[in-house]
């Protein structure tokens, strides 16, 4: 199981020490939100280019934005390997975003909210790199593990074998060693957590743990 770990609940005024203290995860997730598309508003990718200057990790951003295409470059240029993009926000011009992201040489994920039915993936599955199941409401973190995104997650895992896919599945929402042994064994790749390694006195042993799930 990959880990990616979402540093919101971290110390931002000394967020390279604490970026540091989870530098085990391969990889690293960036909540991007813009109090429009969800209720809260975090940071822009000048936040990306800073963490650039001091960490390898590979860069997982996710734009819970209300109109993303216009800031797909600037991601790009601050250092993003995969953008996630919202299909609830995008609507008819999900493929517009989809192929801009490709065209600028990174990987490029599709994400849906709870209330989202997960069959709205299907025409784009061929085309991307990796699908987020958000299982909690995006907007905040702490939330309940929404139950029903372990049918999501079986669902996509399923499609993919019957379709020669490659597609990885990433799953972000109410992340402990309990859910995350429920995701993995439906068939996730990759999960998202927050309060789960950050609340820990030694980040790194729960990073281990989450990846052996």
């Amino acid at each position: 199981m990959i880990v990616a770990p979402s540093f919101l609940t971290a110390d931002m005024s000394r967020l390279s020490s604490e970026i540091q203290s989870i530098s085990k995860a391969k990889w690293l997730h960036f909540d991007i939100m813009d109090g429009i598309f969800v209720p809260n508003k975090t940071y822009d990718h000048h936040l990306v280019a800073e963490i650039k200057t001091y960490s390898s990790q590979f860069f997982d951003c996710h734009l819970m934005v209300d109109n993303p295409i216009p800031d797909i470059y600037r991601y790009v240029k601050a250092g993003a390997d995969l953008i996630t993009v919202h299909i609830e926000a995008l609507g008819v011009t999900t493929i517009v975003a989809i192929e801009a992201i490709k065209k600028l040489g990174i990987k490029v994920g599709l994400s849906i909210k709870p209330s989202t039915i997960v069959e709205e993936l299907v025409p784009y599955l061929e085309q991307i790199d990796l699908v987020l199941i958000m299982s909690v409401e995006p907007g905040k973190g702490g939330q309940k593990f929404i139950e029903n995104s372990i049918d999501k997650i079986n669902y996509l895992n399923e499609y993919r074998k019957k379709h020669g896919l490659n597609y990885l599945i990433e799953v972000d929402g109410g992340i402990n060693l309990s859910t995350g042994k429920l995701v993995a064994l439906a068939g996730a790749d990759i999960v998202v957590a927050g309060s789960f390694i950050f609340n820990k006195n030694n980040r790194e042993d729960a990073i281990s743990e989450l990846e052996n799930v």
